[in-house]
């Protein structure tokens, strides 16, 4: 019965012509010799359908005579409802049934399917994607009902004790993955199926005498199974040399042998293709489980250029064997007659080449880039800013292209091949089938997409940049031992080194592989290709010497050298970059030979990334709340260094380095808080109804983080009033319980490793400070605010943020923060107060040198009390949550009327100049200023400082500068708030 749905359905209007009239012309007989209604079909909407598969694919044409029910059903209801019928009949077969009647259903399926698929492709009726999933969805199914059937028999002969009869193959033990482009659900129109095949020892399910017979034999009937060839046709081929060393182990390997295998020898190539690893039968959580285990092996957490060199050179061998360049003529069809179009220049392999070697080098930061589809790899690498979106457009539109051209040449003889005709008879027929007027025209879009493509290859994996001078001398040579070669003394002291000598002595100790990251003989070529470059790049810097010699630091501490050389080879320009940062910055010189990973965050994209997304990501690969710790801290570092060398060369100001840092600290402090009371509560139990909330004030609060800043913290909690204890394993009362989850919190942001903690916390903004609890409640809160706080504390609440916790629990502390801030007090006292606090505090704390801009008289310290002050004396009038940010709130005043536009200006403006010059002196010295600063250091400070407005060309300028700022905040001081008495 025909559905409405089936009487909706129109065959497409045009379809190729027929290559072959004589057998189109047969296949249009045969139809009509079949009876009335088969004729009618013939002579109508199905003429051209007909003429099309006949006339340009005996295989599909003899499916087509056979099939006679599966073409009438697509020319009805379409090709969606014929798959769907067909896989449903499949699903219906059980496990149970015989093999013989498993065998037949499965390729009954498969024709059936092949059929539809190729109509809904050849008409255009579907997309590549749909075309490849139905594909896919047949091998899957064939897949699990073949494994299903093998073990159902080895458990009713008593070989297998399975745990689940009626579904045999959950829990079985034994799991089928599925590699390649069944993995990646991109099957070819006439694919192998790539499968590994695993079993675990450790299950118990079997009860003979040879568990790896048995798992053999299993192996060799679900082959037989797909690939056997009879009356009704095969399934599928079926490939199991993807297994770890196919040579010398069995069709199915034990479980931990493949881990091991994998975490001890496994190479690049293996990564590449365990990216498209997916488990697709038997037990499915097995799969998923080892795929959970060799993660760490397919993607690494550092960046792996290396891996670009080892998959560029198996395509290169892939090239000598096959033969793969295009042809040399001139006429555009004679020359791709016997191209391969997935193993050639410019072929389906060299776009699939380039999106996995990309996301190797990069997954391992990035999880949003694990997918193992091509086309969709293409578009995350470009929304990455890995790959340009123009060229992500031009692969994927080559590769569904391509792979158009890899079903049409598949569909012909229902062979896996992948060359294009070689004769010119034939090239003009496949163009036909192909829907084009003439070879030529075929030949001209074909050869637009593999030009395309080869030359985007060519900017991953050929278009290594020359190992040119680049600016260094021709007479450099280290050969030798002993005696100094006086032309490379000359050209050293050229290029501005003062110590000749010891360079030689050090780049000789690289050649000989003294250093252990040059110990291979691939790290120690590396390090001849870039080292003109190299040195070239040190040398320009203000200190050469002293930048020589940090690198040499940096070198020594890394146990492997061939990762960062190769890094150095394929972005040459990270060179100067690292040399700027030895050059200028001690302090990140320190941090580069303590994580020489931090490089790989000069390479992310400049775009500042959304650290919420990030983290989230990174964290999909955390287990425990010690693997959540060390993803957050790692990241934390790498971020904090790309926003340090990006102040430090003058493409971040202060303000954006600020808000990036802060950002960072946000999405820290909220990922890790539910993580964290999650693990305590697995010990203590929970409050119900209780929540806590994370609450920020200092830098962090005011989004002005700058290197090194503290965390200032208050953590708040709420429950009900009516429990007054955890429950869970061990009770605690509520007070205890909260006291003992912020401990655990702070624990967590503050776990060290080899380099010290995430980051420095100060919790001395809490109310009563170090003698008050480190958890405080809510009401707590509320009640110290109105009976108790100084004046200091609610200067300090002006820049107060809830960062982390319930949303209810946010609003009530936010609205809480604003009522204690209404009620500060009389202005006059208030100002009072202020001007107090800032003259204990330059008795208590005087200035630490001239480049102390934060303590000295006028400095940062004034210029944040005139905006906290004067915020708190008009509280009531402002009447919202003040601007924790202070430029935000002296705007807001000035707005207000409550500061004149002209205080506000001078002030904003000094605000910036003074966390600029702490900033850089942050980045360059740490927290301590030097009396006298570095060249390259003096020179990066004075960029920046005029960057904020500082009229100064050099350093005694600069000083004269702060000077005149600092008085007239000084003076705005006084007007504000008040007299100064020390």
């Amino acid at each position: 019965m025909v559905t409405t749905l089936e009487k909706r359905f129109t065959l497409p209007a045009t379809w190729p012509l027929p290559a072959d009239a004589e057998a189109a012309g047969r296949l249009r007989e045969h139809y009509e010799s079949l009876g009335r209604t088969e004729a009618r079909f013939a002579r109508g909407a199905g003429g051209a359908l007909l003429r099309s598969l006949g006339g340009n694919s005996p295989f599909l044409a003899e499916l087509a005579a056979r099939e006679v029910a599966t073409v009438r059903l697509v020319a009805q209801a379409g090709p969606g409802v014929a798959v769907e019928r067909a896989m449903a009949a499949l699903a219906a077969v059980p496990p149970t049934a015989p093999r013989a009647r498993v065998a037949a259903a499965l390729r009954q399926a498969k024709r059936i399917v092949a059929l539809a698929t190729a109509i809904a492709d050849i008409g255009g009726i579907w997309q590549l994607d749909r075309v490849t999933a139905a594909l896919t969805d047949l091998a899957e199914a064939a897949l699990r009902l073949s494994v299903a059937h093998l073990l159902r028999a080895g458990h009713d002969s008593g070989e297998l004790r399975l745990p689940n009869p009626d579904d045999p193959a959950r829990g079985s033990g034994f799991t089928v993955l599925g590699m390649g482009k069944l993995g990646a659900r991109e099957l070819n129109y006439s694919s192998d199926v790539d499968l590994i095949l695993l079993q675990d020892p450790e299950s118990g399910i079997y009860h003979g005498d040879s568990a790896g017979a048995f798992f053999t034999r299993i192996a060799r009937g679900l082959v037989g199974l797909m690939e056997t060839r009879d009356a009704d046709g095969y399934v599928f081929r079926t490939d199991l040399r993807l297994r770890p060393d196919p040579a010398a182990t069995p069709p199915c390997i034990a479980l931990p042998a493949a881990i091991a295998y994998y975490e001890s020898m496994g190479q690049n190539w293996e990564r590449a293709a365990m990216l498209k690893a997916r488990p697709v039968a038997g037990d499915i959580a097995l799969g998923a489980e080892f795929l959970d285990a060799i993660r760490p092996f397919v993607w690494r957490r550092h960046l792996d250029f290396a891996a670009v060199a080892d998959i560029h050179a198996m395509k290169r061998r892939i090239d000598e064997h096959k033969g793969t360049a295009l042809g040399a003529h001139t006429h555009a069809a004679t020359r791709i007659l016997g191209h391969n179009v997935k193993l050639g220049r410019g072929g389906i392999r060299e776009i699939e080449f380039l999106a996995q070697t990309l996301q190797l080098v990069w997954g391992g930061r990035d999880p949003t880039l694990r997918t193992p589809r091509t086309l969709e790899a293409l578009r995350l690498l470009a929304r990455g800013g890995h790959l340009s979106r123009r060229a992500a457009g031009e692969l994927a539109s080559a590769y569904r292209f391509l792979r158009r051209v890899e079903h049409r040449l598949q569909m012909v003889a229902d062979r896996q091949t992948h060359v294009l005709p070689d004769s010119p008879d034939q090239m003009e027929r496949f163009a036909v089938f192909m829907g084009y007027a003439s070879a030529d025209a075929f030949a001209t879009v074909l050869l637009r997409h593999l030009m395309r493509v080869q030359a985007r290859y060519g900017e991953v994996f050929e278009d290594v940049p020359e190992e040119d001078q680049n600016g260094a001398p021709p007479a450099l040579d280290f050969r030798g031992v002993g005696d100094l070669p006086e032309a490379t003394v000359v050209a050293l002291r050229g290029m501005g080194y003062d110590n000749p000598a010891a360079v030689i002595a050090a780049v000789r100790s690289w050649q000989a592989g003294r250093a252990r990251a040059l110990r291979s003989l691939r790290a120690r070529e590396l390090m001849n290709t870039v080292l003109p470059r190299l040195l070239v790049a040190l040398s320009r810097q203000a200190q050469p010497d002293a930048a020589f010699a940090r690198f040499d630091a940096f070198l020594g501490r890394l146990p492997a050298g061939v990762q960062l050389l190769s890094l150095f080879q394929r972005n040459p320009s990270l060179m100067d970059r690292v040399a700027a940062v030895l050059g200028a910055s001690p302090s990140l010189a320190d941090h580069l030979a303590r994580t020489p990973s931090a490089l790989e965050g000069l390479l992310s994209p400049e775009a500042q990334p959304d650290c919420d997304r990030l983290l989230r990501s990174r964290l999909a690969d955390a287990r425990t709340l010690e693997d959540a710790i060390t993803i957050i801290r790692t990241t934390v570092r790498e971020e904090e260094f790309s926003i340090s060398v990006a102040t430090m060369e003058g493409r971040m100001d202060i303000d954006a380095a600020g808000l990036a840092r802060t950002a960072l600290a946000d999405a820290a402090l909220a990922m890790l808080l539910p993580r964290a009371l999650d693990d305590f509560a697995e010990r203590y139990g929970r409050v119900p109804g209780g929540t806590m909330a994370v609450v920020l004030l200092g830098k962090a609060g005011s989004r002005e983080m700058m290197a090194g800043s503290d965390l200032d913290l208050m953590l708040i909690y709420d429950h009900p009033e009516r429990r007054h204890e955890s429950v869970g394993p061990r009770r605690l009362p509520a007070s205890q319980w909260f006291i003992r989850a912020v401990h655990a919190y702070i624990a967590a942001v503050t776990a060290p490793d080899a380099e010290g903690p995430m980051f420095a916390v100060d919790m001395r903004l809490r109310p009563s400070g170090n003698k008050g609890p480190v958890a405080v409640s809510l009401s707590g809160f509320e009640r110290y605010h109105a009976e108790d706080a100084w004046t200091w504390e609610r200067m300090a609440l002006t820049r107060a943020r809830v960062v982390a916790g319930p949303p209810r629990l946010r609003r009530r502390i936010e609205a809480a923060i604003r009522k204690a801030l209404a009620s500060a007090g009389d202005p006059k006292q208030i100002r009072a107060d202020a001007a107090a606090m800032r003259a204990r505090l330059l008795r208590d704390l005087p200035p630490s040198g001239p480049w102390d801009v934060k303590l000295r008289p006028g400095g940062q310290i004034e210029v944040e009390f005139v905006a906290q002050t004067l915020q708190l004396v008009h509280a009531a009038a402002l009447a919202e949550l003040p601007s924790t940010t202070t430029r935000e709130a002296l705007a807001r005043l000035a707005k207000a009327g409550f500061l004149p536009e002209a205080d506000a200006a001078l002030l904003t403006r000094a605000d910036r100049l003074w966390r600029t010059v702490q900033g850089l002196l942050r980045i360059t010295y740490g927290r301590a200023p030097a009396e006298k600063l570095s060249d390259a250091a003096a020179a990066a400070l004075l960029r920046a400082a005029q960057a904020a407005g500082a009229d100064a060309v050099d350093l005694p300028g600069l000083h004269a500068t702060l000077d005149a700022v600092a008085r007239d905040v000084r003076a705005t001081f006084i007007r504000h708030v008040g007299e100064i008495e020390i």
